[in-house]
């Protein structure tokens, strides 16, 4: 992703690695929410990527990594919390899949 489609504010070209999981939750709004939220509007995820990406199922990361780019002005600039390293869903979801399983033949 180019670091201006991320909607924070940064004057930048780079193309930086922006890691997500399918669903999004608007409970808690950090920078990893605020930016996939604006990689959405702006059209920058490929839509059939986008196109999976909904309020339910949630998944939530439960680890995240920070990234660095250099700006217009040759500023090393680092994001903390920007990109998901690691994720779940809630246990609610997890329990739904679950149930489902059952059903499955």
């Amino acid at each position: 992703m180019h670091v201006r489609d991320l909607g924070m504010g940064f004057d930048s070209d780079e193309i930086v690695v922006f890691k997500f999981c399918v669903g999004s939750c608007q409970r808690s709004r950090g920078n990893y929410d605020l930016a996939l939220r604006a990689l959405l509007a702006n059209g920058s995820l490929p839509k059939r990527t986008a196109r999976k990406i909904s309020v339910h199922p949630c998944c939530r990361p439960t680890g995240y990594e920070p990234v660095s780019f250099m700006d217009a002005t040759t500023t090393w600039r680092t994001i903390k919390s920007l990109s998901a390293a690691d994720w779940d869903m809630p246990s609610f979801y997890r329990r739904f899949q679950e149930r489902l399983k059952r059903y499955v033949f």
